[in-house]
């Protein structure tokens, strides 16, 4: 490599000062002289290290950049040393025996990376023009720089590993054996912080911003969100990565939606620079989150926050200095404070957006319409004031809607959640509702849960092609029939909840008759009274032991004050799936009555209906078992079969009861 005479000076100076510091060791005088680690970067200039800190730095270094280099130093073998001059530039060179010429290695210029004031101290560049992303995001990515993770797999799994053995310097060495690029020793830090710095509440309330050095958090593994940014900063600069502390407003513990921020900054994050750009992260929040009511900490890995797009990143971290927002146009701290807060769930979990797009929504007729659009099917729930109650909550292949309905006038609070590839549901957003007008007339069962109607949820779960695609059934005489496919080898399940009645568990399922012809399912409704109702459906694999599973439910809705139908005969477990039941459909008989029987059973050889007496049923052309039965005399009426005519005892599969008879 060709230098300049500027070069050879740079170079002679520093080799100079590395000598002296060896002679002087040798001569048993050493004096280390370090930088303060705590120090902001603007403050640290010069050579970072000499005497043992140097040679430290050049175990690692060597060991990890330049291989060969690194090999264990013989008393007559050159030893290698790299360091930093003002300027930010990083020399690697040979220092010989005694008497011996050194000889310049490698030259690395970081002019790019670094800018010197007027008193020749380094410092990062602040962010400029090029920096800015534009505003808003595209959807394409929710990273500020096109990663795939999975290429960190075997870097995070490593850096997670690693435990502190001396201090700082060394465990930024074990760090960065598996991290050659600048991008990867990012990495490498991030993952190690997350994993193994507490976020401590005590220290939260600390006035003094500088209170937790790094060496004390290596100690403790505990701090506060300045401790996380500073000790980010610090590992940053000694893998050589120029890093930035970032204070701001935040919309994190004891947020409340729609508050305004004001005096003294509450969060601290940092800056990255990678691959000529700036980017951010946070890695206090990359960690873990704290309980809002136990006010404890729990590791919780969050990679949203690592590298986020400047676009999301700025929904809930607000900088002192606009210019680290790095977007174009940047914003107020007014629009902060009224933007909605898209939770980092909500991305997580594959949300694209939502509407309305403001934390304070006004209800129009008694009624707020909230929609979420993502980019693949997701399972929601929402909580109103807390309970899951007064909304309609409908799955889409891509999203959802709810329809809401506050029961009083006021302020409400709305919370939405989402379900992605595990088993809990997340916090993805939160509104708040004000209600000026009530409608009385959209009262909702509380039993109703969600969601409600057909979806890709119950397609996947074995119920297809419903007869109902809508969520809410208008029936005026207070009778429906539901159909729907079921996949081969599904039970399905359905009760009905008002809230009046009916009330028991048995009597939920008896205003519901069920039957099957050939690979269909079909419901048949009749309600007690007019009112609105929840149908709710559950499904089960017959194999398989366990409970039945909720699926949906739909809304069902009569204003007939006249309606009053009785309840469906009871089933026992011998009333075969493709049966059929044509009359009687009540299950309550009149007293005193010849009552017609139609019913189509199938695999039996004979079938009865026994009250007081006994009267057979004949099978007809048509495949029905036919006849009637006297109800004189008796409280109760059964249909019976003979599965097999070799067979000399019937099975009970319907049950009717008979009204009391008048005096």
């Amino acid at each position: 490599m060709e230098l300049k005479k500027d070069d050879h000076a740079v170079a002679i100076d520093m080799l100079l000062i590395v000598h002296s510091e060896q002679r002087r060791a040798a001569q048993g005088a050493h004096s280390e002289r370090q930088a303060d680690p705590g120090a902001p970067p603007q403050r640290r200039g010069g050579l970072q290290g000499v005497g043992n800190g140097i040679r430290k730095w050049q175990k690692c270094e060597g060991k990890e950049l330049y291989g060969s280099l690194a090999g264990k130093q013989h008393p007559q073998q050159p030893q290698v040393i790299t360091s930093y001059d003002n300027q930010g530039t990083q020399l690697t060179v040979e220092v010989h025996p005694r008497d011996a010429m050194p000889q310049l290695l490698k030259k690395f210029s970081l002019a790019k990376r670094l800018q010197g004031d007027k008193n020749g101290n380094t410092r990062a560049r602040q962010p400029g023009g090029k920096d800015a992303h534009a505003y808003p995001w595209d959807r394409s990515s929710l990273k500020s720089m096109t990663l795939d993770l999975r290429q960190f797999e075997k870097l995070d799994a490593y850096a997670s590993q690693v435990t502190v053995k001396s201090g700082l310097d060394e465990l930024v060495c074990d760090l960065l054996q598996e991290a050659p690029s600048d991008l990867e020793r990012v990495r490498a830090i991030w993952i190690w912080i997350c994993h193994h710095i507490e976020y401590d509440m005590e220290a939260a309330q600390e006035k003094d911003r500088q209170a937790f050095k790094p060496t004390d958090i290596l100690r403790t593994q505990k701090t506060n969100c300045d401790g996380y940014a500073g000790l980010f900063e610090r590992m940053c600069r000694i893998a050589g990565v120029q890093c930035m502390t970032v204070p701001g407003y935040s919309k994190g513990f004891g947020y409340q939606t729609g508050q305004s921020f004001s005096g003294e900054f509450d969060h601290a994050w940092n800056a990255v620079y990678l691959e000529g750009r700036w980017h951010l992260l946070d890695s206090t929040w990359g960690s873990g989150l704290v309980d809002t009511t136990t006010s404890k900490f729990t590791f919780l890995y969050n990679e949203f926050y690592f590298l986020t797009h400047p676009a999301l990143f700025i929904e809930d971290h607000f900088p002192d200095n606009k210019n680290w927002q790095l977007l174009k146009p940047p914003q107020s701290l007014r629009q902060f404070e009224n933007n909605m807060y898209h939770k980092s769930e909500f991305y997580n979990k594959g949300m694209l957006s939502a509407h309305p797009d403001t934390a304070v929504i006004r209800t129009v007729n008694g009624k707020a319409t909230i929609t979420i659009e993502s980019c693949a099917p997701r399972l929601f729930m929402f909580m109103l004031n807390g309970k899951q109650e007064h909304g309609l909550l409908s799955l889409r292949q891509s999203g959802m809607k709810l329809e809401v309905f506050p029961p009083t006038t006021g302020s409400h609070k709305l919370q939405i959640f989402a379900k992605g590839d595990s088993d809990i549901y997340s916090s993805v957003l939160e509104y708040t509702l004000q209600c000026s007008h009530v409608d009385l007339g959209v009262r909702l069962p509380a039993e109703l849960h969600q969601p409600v109607g057909p979806s890709w949820f119950s397609e996947q779960m074995g119920i297809v092609k419903p007869s109902h695609p809508d969520p809410i059934i208008h029936t005026r005489d207070g009778r429906c029939s539901v159909s729907f496919g079921v996949d081969e080898g599904i039970s399905v399940l359905a009760s009905l909840h008002g809230d009046d009645g009916p009330i028991t568990e048995e009597m939920q399922r008896r205003y519901i008759f069920q039957l099957h012809r050939e690979k269909r399912t079909e419901l048949k409704v009749q309600l007690p009274h007019a009112g609105k109702f929840a149908l709710k459906i559950f499904v089960k694999k017959r194999q398989e032991t366990g409970n039945y599973v909720f699926v949906f439910n739909y809304l069902l809705c009569c204003t007939n004050t006249k309606v009053n139908w009785p309840v469906f005969p009871e089933s026992f477990g011998n009333w075969g799936q493709d049966n059929e039941l044509l009359e009687p459909l009540s299950g309550v008989l009149p007293a005193n009555r010849n009552v017609p029987f139609k019913l189509k059973l199938h695999g039996v050889a004979k079938a009865l209906v026994k009250g007081q007496d006994t009267w057979p049923l004949t099978l007809s052309h048509e495949g029905y078992w036919e006849g009637s039965c006297n109800t004189a005399g008796c409280q109760e009426v059964y249909v019976m079969v003979l599965e097999n005519a070799n067979h000399n005892f019937y099975s009970y599969i319907l049950k009717y009861r008979v009204n009391a008879q008048g005096p």
